[in-house]
């Protein structure tokens, strides 16, 4: 339904400020734990963390009833915004400035995520497809998410750390949104198929892996390096496996589809450039004031 567009305007908007300050919250708790330490282990013991993840789903159940009055066109735009409202608010609670090139990038990134999610725009395919077509684009897709994983436990400069794992967490999360239809369907037909699938043991672990590398990123860099990767990462994951195996295709022709693989370009150059305006600005981080906790009402 489209019926309510300024509403859905609203919604989408309110949506994307909770991812952010989600996401703000999520890093500065994951930053606090040493290097060393269970990282999850002292997660859980967070209020703050756990504040982050309220501010998540909340940006969620907005981002879902902004779709039930307005149409993908308006609300998917508004909710990649959260990249840029994440960024201030980054910046002021960590001490770190935000420069005239980061605002650009970052506005270049979230038009580019946008345009390719929105000019892309792919048919429905299958929700299921057998072992066989998996092999060869998940093994690829698990290749990448392992280089880059190893990439980022071994090189030394956090920005790039953040950036590399944040990578790895996106595309995780991508495959978990390419198995998470057919699991769903799954439950219609009782416990015993949910049960002896193996879609649903490849759901938890790469949910779980996701979850946890991006909790690393949050913890070994700025939010500025992790989160364009993750925001970038996760759809790119999700479309590629829906077009190589469960047989999605692209609405957009030729015109439209060189304009999705210039937007992925785009994307990438924009993360990568964020990264690195950011490792040569890394003062000491700041803690973050009581009004920053009482917006996700961590108490």
């Amino acid at each position: 339904m489209s019926g309510h567009p300024v509403a859905a305007v609203l919604f989408a908007f309110v949506g994307a400020v909770m991812f952010a300050v989600g996401a703000v919250a999520q890093q500065r708790a994951a930053a606090e734990v040493p290097e060393g330490e269970a990282l999850m282990a002292q997660l859980i013991r967070s209020p703050r963390w756990w504040a982050g993840l309220v501010g998540d789903g909340g940006g969620f159940a907005f981002q879902v009833v902004a779709l039930s009055m307005g149409t993908v066109l308006v609300v998917q735009p508004i909710l990649v915004t959260a990249l840029v409202f994440a960024l201030p608010l980054a910046a002021h609670y960590s001490g770190r400035r935000v420069t005239l090139v980061m605002w650009g990038q970052a506005a270049a990134l979230s038009v580019a995520l946008a345009c390719f999610l929105i000019v892309g725009d792919p048919t429905e395919g299958v929700t299921d497809a057998p072992w066989q077509r998996w092999m060869g684009p998940l093994g690829l897709v698990l290749g990448v998410i392992a280089a880059a994983t190893v990439a980022g436990v071994r090189v030394k400069a956090p920005a790039l750390q953040a950036l590399l794992l944040g990578t790895a967490a996106g595309l995780l999360f991508g495959v978990s949104a390419a198995l998470t239809i057919h699991v769903t369907q799954l439950f219609g037909d009782g416990v015993g198929p949910v049960l002896g699938s193996w879609q649903t043991y490849a759901l938890v672990v790469t949910g779980l892996s996701g979850l946890y590398l991006q909790q690393r990123a949050y913890q070994v860099g700025p939010l500025s390096a992790s989160l364009p990767a993750f925001t970038v990462t996760e759809p790119l994951g999700a479309a590629f496996l829906g077009l190589t195996v469960l047989d999605e295709r692209l609405r957009s022709g030729p015109i439209g589809t060189a304009f999705v693989l210039a937007s992925v370009v785009v994307m990438g150059v924009a993360a990568v450039k964020l990264s690195r305006a950011q490792a040569t600005d890394s003062p000491e981080p700041q803690d973050i004031p009581q009004a920053a906790e009482s917006i996700l009402g961590d108490r």
